[in-house]
């Protein structure tokens, strides 16, 4: 129990501070490419991304959930050649697709950039950035494999690896590119993802076969039984990232139409698309290096839990990730809620869009608080009830959106939508959940979280007139810890845990 526990946690913490790298780089590569392009340059490389990635979720099928929870159970009962089956499988699946889907892309491009985005600048970077669709896909499958098998450094690694080789190109290509035009420097950019994203692609590779242990098999492939297995984890959770997926498509096709009938101009709406995705969204998503990380791990942690019957350690666990995603949570919204010019100004160089930040952070906290549900219901196989509440999200969400674009006339109403989208998917979740697994409420938690929120929003106000910004970061953050351990929001088995892990590791 106690090294089933370490090992999770080991594995935390391993992708906690390789996605808070990845975090920073990436924020690296935001802010070398708003200083290249400028606000209209990241709107038309944001423009251009919902439409790839929605590709990318049609190639995966989901499959990295699939992989990583049966490769674990197959490690848990010792059977190697199963795993075997799941990569052959696996492998044959995402590939087809890719060598499918691409051309259609290819030729669908002048519509999509035209007549859907209406804005024909978008169609050199989407033609730019194809090549990473079957990339990304066979990436995927040694992910969840990595995953599956708790070998967390391999995969952080490689995204530490990607956003190296993005950051490292970026400046040498949209600078080469620039004088073409704005749109030939965000195709620059996509070139620059693409060959991050093949870079960690032949590290995942390079690993996997040093790593890789022969196995004599017993029984010839079962392709097709070990397809439909797959397929049934996989395509329920498909159809939930289909469904976010396709509405972040629908979204900026919504918000360049709606803001354009109201009589805005097509360069200052992708001006004002990439401030809010391209700038202040990135912000927000910060704390989620902790909460993504959790859900990562958290995955095979309960499959491996669950094949051994171990329910005590399962509601453990579910409880120790939601009550870090929580107090976490709460601290980065506090402080972007308090001290978000700051955070603009110390990172692009601007505090345009300081009001949206501020409102967005004080709702934020339930996007943080949604990732480790999401991970326990694709864990206890419910991804078919997760896919029904991403669609009900996702209506709420562009229905909300395209409602308040054409009252409000800004970029606001795309801000509002989101979070709209977000509190409703959180929402239903955990009452997914709460009725699936007799998950108890935690009130007390939720009402010294609000206490601690209020108390840490007093001593903001008190020490404004006498302390800087980053002072007054630091100011709020120890207080929030010193307050939040003495509210048993953090615990000392955590502090416990968590050094014990990096003594061991």
């Amino acid at each position: 129990m106690e090294d089933a526990v370490s090992t999770f946690i080991k594995g935390t913490l391993l992708l906690m501070v390789a996605a808070l790298a990845t975090k920073i780089l990436g924020f690296v590569h935001r802010i070398m490419l708003a200083g290249l392009t400028g606000e209209e340059g990241v709107g038309l490389y944001m423009m251009t991304f919902p439409a790839l990635m929605l590709a990318i979720t049609v190639t995966q099928l989901g499959l990295p959930i699939a992989i990583s929870k049966y490769v674990s159970e197959a490690e848990a009962k010792k059977k190697p050649h199963e795993v075997r089956n799941i990569l052959t499988a696996s492998l044959w699946i995402t590939g087809s697709l890719a060598c499918l889907l691409t051309p259609v892309l290819f030729f669908s491009a002048p519509f999509i950039a035209n007549v859907l985005l209406d804005n024909n600048r978008t169609l050199i970077p989407f033609i730019a950035v194809l090549p990473v669709v079957p990339i990304a896909a066979f990436s995927a499958v040694l992910r969840g494999y990595f995953m599956g098998k708790q070998k967390m450094g391999v995969t952080a690694t490689g995204s530490v690896i990607e956003q190296l080789v993005r950051i490292f190109l970026l400046t040498w290509i949209v600078s080469a590119l620039m004088e073409r035009g704005i749109e030939y420097a965000a195709a620059g950019a996509m070139i620059a993802s693409v060959a991050g994203e093949l870079v960690s692609l032949l590290f995942l590779l390079t690993v996997f076969y040093i790593t890789k242990r022969p196995v004599r098999m017993k029984k010839p492939v079962m392709f097709t039984a070990t397809s439909k297995k797959l397929l049934s984890i996989a395509l329920p959770s498909a159809g939930s990232r289909m469904v976010g997926s396709a509405a972040w498509f629908l979204e900026p096709i919504i918000v360049m139409k709606c803001l354009m009938m109201t009589g805005l101009t097509a360069s200052y709406v992708t001006g004002q698309y990439g401030l809010l995705t391209g700038f202040i969204l990135p912000v927000l998503l910060l704390p989620s290096f902790i909460t993504v990380s959790l859900s990562t791990a958290l995955v095979p942690s309960i499959s491996e839990a669950l094949a051994k019957k171990q329910l005590q350690t399962v509601e453990h666990r579910v409880h120790q990730a939601l009550r870090i995603s929580l107090v976490t949570g709460a601290l980065f919204s506090l402080l972007l809620f308090m001290e978000g010019e700051y955070f603009l100004q110390l990172l692009y160089h601007t505090s345009n869009g300081q009001d949206i930040l501020k409102l967005l952070s004080a709702l934020f906290i339930f996007y943080y608080y949604q990732g480790p549900l999401h991970a326990v219901m694709q864990a206890f196989e419910a991804a078919g009830t997760a896919m029904i509440n991403s669609i009900i999200g996702a209506i709420v969400k562009l229905a909300v959106m395209a409602i308040l674009l054409l009252q409000m006339e800004n970029i606001i109403g795309a801000a509002i939508g989101i979070a709209a989208g977000v509190i409703t998917v959180t929402f239903l979740h955990f009452h997914s959940i709460r009725t699936m697994i007799k998950l108890t409420i935690p009130y007390g938690q939720y009402v010294a979280t609000g206490f601690l929120l209020v108390l840490c929003y007093l001593i903001h106000q008190l020490i404004v007139p006498y302390a800087s910004s980053p002072e007054r970061i630091f100011i709020l953050t120890v207080c929030f810890i010193v307050f939040a351990s003495g509210l048993q929001l953090i615990k000392k088995e955590d502090w416990f845990i968590f050094g014990k892990s990096f003594r061991k590791s």
